[in-house]
């Protein structure tokens, strides 16, 4: 695993690197390409949607299109129908070969996943979970680290946790962790009937133990003190534990929780840096927030760039 982005850039820079980006008609994205070109991680891609704005918008970011082809999509008139045209050529183009990874610009989430989604577009293995996958390096613990799911499936169900733990422990691998260090965080540290959560928590333990859950250490139900430190974890009993301290997946009990934690560290947390892309997909995928800076837009596509072999 890298100790941090910096490590991450260096193993793909000077690359060719295309990025592929669906309602390119938006700053922050073509900051992050500017940022990518100087910092040499891509080598320019296709941008899709209202060519004169997006020159317009180029020029503002400082960014030369050199490298880069356009795709004029101009007509809003019906904002569905072009949105789900943009989402679905950059799928197809990707899938092609035209591009290495997708990054969503300005256009709705629910149609950036409609064009993955497609059957026709063969963008995942038929019966995937698809699920996001948010990387983390903070000033406040020794080593990079995962939530999930925090952006695509809201109630998930045992089952569905399972398969996103099988997702994120499989992009785990692809970074260099042998055996990821899995915290199912839960409220307290004790099975409880009442709160279901910590049921889960006992549930996907014993999957891990019996061989249903491999790649990988699955502890828990822990807290969030007990998930990242040691220290914590012995004044609460937890002695001889793999995980506490050394947590390379969170796992939170849904959406409220999991979206809540992400960006209460990014609001809150001390030196954050972040990525976040889609699993469980066969083309790599930026999944960004609309209110994702340029430098965490550039840390996914650092990541996509990274992953992209895995797909090949």
């Amino acid at each position: 695993m890298f100790k941090n982005f910096d490590e991450l850039y260096n193993a793909v820079r000077g690359k060719t690197n295309r990025i592929v980006i669906p309602g390119a008609n938006n700053l922050d994205v073509l900051t992050a390409c500017l940022m990518g070109k100087r910092e040499k991680l891509i080598s320019g891609g296709i941008l899709i949607g209202p060519a004169k704005e997006i020159k317009a918008l180029a020029a503002k970011a400082g960014l030369d299109l050199e490298g880069f082809s356009l795709i004029d999509k101009s007509d809003y008139s019906d904002v569905d129908k072009i949105y789900s045209e943009m989402c679905n050529l950059a799928v197809d183009l990707v899938k092609a070969g035209e591009g290495d990874f997708l990054v969503k610009g300005l256009v709705d989430t629910k149609w950036y996943m409609r064009g993955i989604l497609r059957k026709e577009a063969k963008a995942f293995p038929e019966g995937n979970l698809l699920s996001h996958f948010a990387l983390f390096e903070t000033g406040n613990y020794h080593k990079m680290f995962v939530i999930s799911d925090v952006a695509v499936i809201p109630s998930p169900t045992l089952e569905q946790k399972a398969g996103i733990i099988a997702n994120s422990v499989d992009i785990l691998h692809s970074l260099g962790v042998e055996n990821p260090k899995v915290s199912i965080v839960c409220p307290v540290e004790k099975i409880n009937p009442k709160i279901q959560s910590t049921v889960d928590a006992g549930e996907l333990v014993k999957m891990n133990h019996d061989g249903r859950l491999k790649g990988c250490t699955i502890e828990g139900p822990y807290d969030t003190y007990i998930t990242f430190s040691k220290a914590f974890a012995e004044e609460k009993g937890i002695r001889n534990a793999q995980v506490p301290g050394e947590a390379d997946l969170v796992i939170l009990h849904d959406l409220n929780a999991a979206n809540v934690m992400y960006k209460s560290i990014c609001v809150f947390g001390s030196r954050v840096r972040n990525a976040s892309i889609l699993t469980g997909v066969n083309i790599p995928v930026v999944l960004p927030s609309r209110a994702d800076s340029p430098d965490t837009k550039l840390n996914s596509i650092a990541l996509a760039c990274y992953l992209k072999d895995r797909f090949h």
